[in-house]
């Protein structure tokens, strides 16, 4: 099985396609919305791309998140690059419970997903603005056939 991982692992996928879901995100949402965000690592298959992105949002003057998944499928084709997103509304609870809900997103997936990185927004434009320079940096940097 390890093998398998291994060649999921040398797959290119789509590296724009993150970047692409997290604009939408800011774009529907508003930065001043995302409390935080967890980034699941994608699923590729070649030049097949899914992935996952959970988003907790600010209820207005109450102590509890809606949580949100947006999900992506993305693929590279000779006519450039196919990208599908969507929103769902998962719910709302306290802030403290979602370590436990994630954990739970990577041990439900059927994938091997792999654990979520947590990314600090606090409804701040210029930490969201980082996280796309950084994830645009990692696009640059990895090498492209």
């Amino acid at each position: 099985m390890q093998s398998g991982a291994k060649e999921r692992s040398a797959d290119p996928g789509v590296p724009e396609a993150l970047p692409r879901l997290l604009i939408r995100v800011r774009e529907r949402l508003g930065a001043d919305a995302v409390d935080r965000l967890w980034i699941f690592p994608p699923v590729r298959r070649g030049r097949r791309e899914q992935g996952l992105v959970a988003v907790s949002t600010f209820l207005d003057g109450e102590d509890r998140r809606v949580i949100i998944t947006a999900a992506y499928t993305a693929e590279q084709t000779g006519g450039g690059v196919t990208f599908e997103a969507s929103f769902t509304q998962e719910g709302e609870a306290p802030p403290e419970r979602f370590p436990s809900v994630m954990a739970g997103v990577v041990r439900r997936s059927g994938e091997g997903l792999g654990e979520a990185r947590e990314v600090e927004i606090l409804g701040s434009a210029e930490k969201f603005e980082q996280l796309l320079e950084e994830v645009d940096m990692d696009f640059f940097e990895t090498p492209h056939p």
